[in-house]
């Protein structure tokens, strides 16, 4: 069982459609923020959470319908579940990402390229990696229970 499972984690061609899902969510994620800062004055957090859940509802549909679509249970109560979990695992990627970030700029660490500290920016792609393998192990394992197939 084991050996299947990870055998399963370790698809190229599943992990790929995870990684190409999540760039279209995190521009739905960008878009939707930016659009409710820019269009209608949305405090920047708030505009934030929204962008979020719109590209976790994206993303879970997408993922529904091709990375993971030979797994789950068909019919409206199974995929609401999905979704219900999804959104659960999502959330916890998004804590993960905060403390990560919140952790590294607490090191006494600065990059300072022209005048700017980088490392302002820098934890950032190293936090939105980690979430997106404990996403991809979580989401199959949790959401889809690629153990099952």
């Amino acid at each position: 069982m084991v050996r299947e499972t990870v055998d399963a984690l370790v698809s190229g061609v599943r992990f790929g459609k995870f990684v190409s899902v999540g760039a279209v969510g995190a521009a739905f994620d960008m878009t939707t923020t930016t659009a409710l800062i820019v269009g209608f004055g949305v405090l920047g957090e708030y505009a934030k959470l929204v962008g979020a859940e719109v590209a976790i509802v994206v993303m879970f549909a997408i993922n529904e319908r091709w990375t993971f679509a030979e797994l789950g249970e068909p019919g409206a109560v199974p995929t609401v579940k999905r979704f219900l979990r999804s959104n659960l695992v999502r959330s916890g990627g998004l804590a993960v990402q905060f403390l990560i970030v919140r952790a590294l700029r607490q090191l006494d660490v600065s990059v300072v390229v022209a005048g700017f500290d980088l490392w302002q920016l820098i934890p950032i792609p190293i936090a939105i990696g980690a979430s997106v393998v404990l996403n991809y192990v979580a989401e199959s394992l949790l959401t889809w229970r690629i153990t099952r197939s």
